[in-house]
């Protein structure tokens, strides 16, 4: 669904991507993480058609984006961290928008509203950035977009917001579509993704389901100091040793995306070779 080979990006200021290759297939929700300004949002608007590869290629549904066609256009759908809206209610900016996506549920996107508690009598720009980013979610998940990108969209949301946006993301995946979410806050993504990409200095340090993730690592606490000394990471805490562990049980266990992003920014050899055992 989204193919990038060898794709070289850079500013001004630097280069962003020397030769970067990722692929990314529907029926799966991605967690893309990595700390600010790691490339994380420039590879989003490379495979949105905002931005253009200096070199290589960005495949998706199989247009190239750049050429910015009506067929491309209309099957994505980006949610950006940065965004403007109109001074219109939310039932008139779905109105206006609407148009451009054949596949767009109306009654979903009401529903969507009523979800996330949004003041359907006011003006977008009398709400709260978090309001607006919530109306923007909704037009994202209604669009009927086979590929829907997301570029920190739990930035200003409060703890009971972000409940809400995992438990309506989690009801729409399907086969069909491609969700990416960009984001650097990881708890954010627990429980919903189902696999993990960890961008750093633009470049791919990690990519893989979490169901091969719990196959070959243990995420644990403990206090003991020679398990502590073997593991691939560990951090102390209140409770006790946290650690990441090869998973030489067989036994699968919950990931905590925190310690398994810590893990591999620190100690990436090691917790690769666990994967090649």
């Amino acid at each position: 669904m989204i193919d990038i080979q060898n794709l070289h990006f850079g500013y001004k200021k630097g280069k962003v991507f020397n030769g970067l290759s990722l692929q990314l297939q529907p029926g799966h929700i991605y967690g893309l993480l990595g700390k600010n300004g790691t490339g994380k949002s420039t590879l989003l608007r490379n495979i949105a058609g905002l931005l253009f590869p200096d070199k290589g290629s960005v495949r998706v549904l199989g247009l190239d984006p750049s050429k910015r066609q009506p067929a491309f256009l209309n099957r994505i759908f980006l949610v950006p961290e940065e965004f403007y809206v109109p001074p219109v209610r939310p039932a008139r900016f779905m109105e206006v928008l609407a148009p451009f996506y054949p596949h767009f549920n109306k009654e979903y996107y009401t529903r969507l509203l009523l979800e996330f508690e949004i003041p359907l009598e006011r003006s977008l720009q009398q709400m709260s950035y978090g309001q607006k980013k919530k109306v923007l979610i909704s037009l994202a998940l209604a669009s009927g977009a086979q590929v829907v990108l997301m570029d920190e969209p739990t930035n200003g949301l409060d703890i009971i917001s972000k409940s809400q946006f995992r438990k309506v993301l989690a009801g729409t995946a399907d086969e069909e579509k491609c969700i990416v979410i960009s984001t650097h806050q990881v708890r954010d993504l627990e429980n919903l993704i189902d696999r993990v990409t960890i961008i750093d200095e633009g470049k791919i340090l990690f990519d893989q389901t979490l169901d091969n993730i719990q196959t070959h690592l243990q995420f644990k606490i403990s206090f003991d100091s020679e398990e502590t000394r073997g593991a691939l990471y560990s951090e102390s805490s209140l409770k006790g040793n946290a650690l990441v562990v090869a998973n030489t049980t067989g036994e699968e266990g919950k990931v905590d995306l925190e310690l398994l992003y810590k893990a591999i920014i620190m100690n990436r050899p090691a917790v690769l070779h666990a994967f090649q055992a």
